[in-house]
């Protein structure tokens, strides 16, 4: 059943299973996250079979066919959200959320019908635990609904993991650059430094920032920035976050820097992109 918020009196389109039973896949009008925390399951996707061992992830649209033809000790915690979820903006602080044309790209690969898709994104040992951290706290949230912003929370917390999902799937070599930028993509939201990733790929930072130009156009260091600002203009467009709250989400330690390289890189202030990104969604 939707989410009722309390602090504001309205529906919100989510919805948060903490012991999924797999019998009513997939949720009417949802796009659906399946944290599978142990055991395994099999199946068949879209005519297609599949197989998922913990830690893994399944990831299921509202007009997928699956069918579980075993489960093997499987625990399972699922996450689903109309697609309005995300694309909505915050009137402001206290007043309500209303959809939009403004529509969030993060993540959408990830349940786009395709030949190539599989429902179940490859995970690395790594990346697990921090995924499973943020669905952790999006959960606990669900139900907590700890103050007005609960919901704003719980968006920043999905653009994360579908972020991560979706930049690990976009990368299929296990090459010193695809060693960073795994590292980069579990840990932006950490300190993190030009020594951190050069352990990472047992190179000097000559030689790894050569193969990053080479491959990215920029210093791995400089990628690193550029990723936690990806992530920030997406927190900025689809939450109400202070820029304080997003800079230490993204791994930036103070908002008076954030801001400086947002300007910097992207010619606005993180307020006035917001409010851009905001006056665009309300004129269409």
């Amino acid at each position: 059943m939707p989410q009722i918020d309390r602090h504001k009196d309205r529906t919100v389109n989510i919805e948060f299973v903490a012991a999924e039973d797999f019998k009513c896949l997939p949720y009417p009008e949802r796009l659906t996250l399946i944290f599978v925390t142990s055991g395994s399951i099999n199946g068949v996707l879209n005519e297609r079979p599949i197989a998922v061992s913990a830690p893994g992830v399944l990831c299921l649209s509202e007009d997928d066919t699956i069918q579980i033809l075993e489960k093997h000790n499987a625990c399972a915690q699922s996450f689903c959200y109309h697609p309005d979820f995300l694309n909505s903006t915050p009137i402001s602080e206290t007043e309500d959320y209303f959809p939009s044309q403004l529509k969030i790209q993060t993540g959408f690969s990830l349940f786009l019908s395709n030949p190539t898709r599989t429902g179940v994104p490859f995970i690395t040992e790594k990346a697990y635990p921090q995924l499973f951290e943020w669905f952790f706290v999006l959960g606990t949230e669900v139900y907590a609904q700890s103050d007005a912003r609960w919901a704003c929370r719980i968006k920043k917390y999905l653009i994360q993991i579908l972020g991560m999902l979706e930049d690990l799937n976009r990368e299929n070599e296990q090459s010193p650059v695809d060693l960073v930028l795994e590292y980069i993509y579990t840990n932006y939201s950490d300190k993190v430094t030009l020594e951190d990733l050069t352990k990472c790929a047992h190179l000097n930072r000559v030689s790894l920032n050569k193969r990053f130009q080479e491959r990215c156009g920029c210093t791995a260091m400089g990628y690193l920035l550029l990723h936690r600002l990806k992530v920030a203009g997406d927190l900025l467009t689809h939450t109400d976050m202070s820029l304080n709250e997003i800079a230490r989400a993204t791994g930036f330690e103070y908002d008076t820097y954030f801001i400086k390289q947002f300007t910097a890189k992207r010619g606005l202030s993180p307020t006035v992109y917001r409010n851009l990104s905001r006056q665009f969604a309300t004129a269409q």
